[in-house]
């Protein structure tokens, strides 16, 4: 198991992506430690391996620092930090005040930023890895979610520039993720058939499930990916079938029609 001996940290790891990714680590054979503002419903497990949990919000830096601090005392080691902990509602730019949509950002970039410089003097002495959770968001317009966007794009930039700075020692990574279905996806989508109709737009024909990004990013954070650092995995099935296409197929019908 690739991962045998070492320690993760998976923020955001309660539910959903997180929750895929830390039952990922623990396949692998990792010790893994999730963080989350409120305790989660269920622990999060696999095989009988549970991922310790810690509360922690993510947005108060002295909070941040004493957090690495035990998993220090606690475990003696770092080895990867995985960012997934963020989100935003869905707002329009006119409808929230510059206060709303600044806090998207803090949770969403700026938050990612403090665990990272947190858990660098554990990583640098592990030679340990962070894989960023970025989104298609931040490479095209996201409307009503324009703040979480614009962090996102912040994020694989930053990542960009820490893989830079924190070389040879540290790599940085980001996974740009597409739709993923998760508990709250009805949320988005709808029932059942509103989700598998959403899934039909993607080329490969389905929403991520979790343990597709958890994979990703353990083979980022493993020995296997040793000289990728500085780079953007796309984790999005294909990506959306461009507008044009189906237009150009229209326009086909109505000439052979005619």
């Amino acid at each position: 198991m690739e991962m045998d001996g070492r320690v993760a940290v998976v923020t955001g790891g309660t539910r959903g992506v997180g929750a895929g990714i830390a039952r990922a680590f623990l396949r692998a054979g990792a010790h893994v430690v999730v963080c989350a503002r409120r305790l989660p419903d269920e622990a999060v497990e696999v095989d009988g391996r549970k991922a310790e949990f810690a509360a922690l919000d993510l947005r108060d830096p002295d909070a941040v620092e004493g957090f690495f601090g035990e998993v220090e005392a606690r475990h003696g080691r770092l080895d990867v930090l995985v960012n997934n902990a963020g989100g935003t509602p869905f707002r329009l730019l006119a409808e929230g005040g510059a206060a709303r949509h600044a806090r998207v950002l803090e949770l969403n970039l700026v938050a990612p930023l403090t665990a990272s410089l947190a858990a660098y003097p554990l990583l640098k002495r592990s030679r340990g890895s962070v894989v960023m959770i970025g989104s298609v968001s931040g490479e095209r317009p996201s409307p009503g979610s324009a703040a979480y966007g614009a962090a996102k794009a912040g994020l694989d930039n930053l990542a960009r520039s820490m893989a830079v700075e924190w070389a040879p020692e540290v790599r940085v990574n980001t996974l740009t993720l597409g739709m993923v279905r998760t508990e709250l996806s009805h949320l988005h989508y709808g029932d059942e058939d509103g989700i598998a109709a959403v899934g039909r737009t993607v080329p490969l024909g389905r929403l991520a499930e979790p343990s597709d990004v958890g994979e990703a990013a353990v083979f980022l954070a493993s020995e296997r990916a040793a000289y990728i650092s500085g780079a953007s995995l796309l984790v999005h099935g294909g990506g959306e079938r461009p507008a044009f296409l189906d237009a150009a197929n229209v326009n086909k019908l109505v000439e052979e029609g005619n």
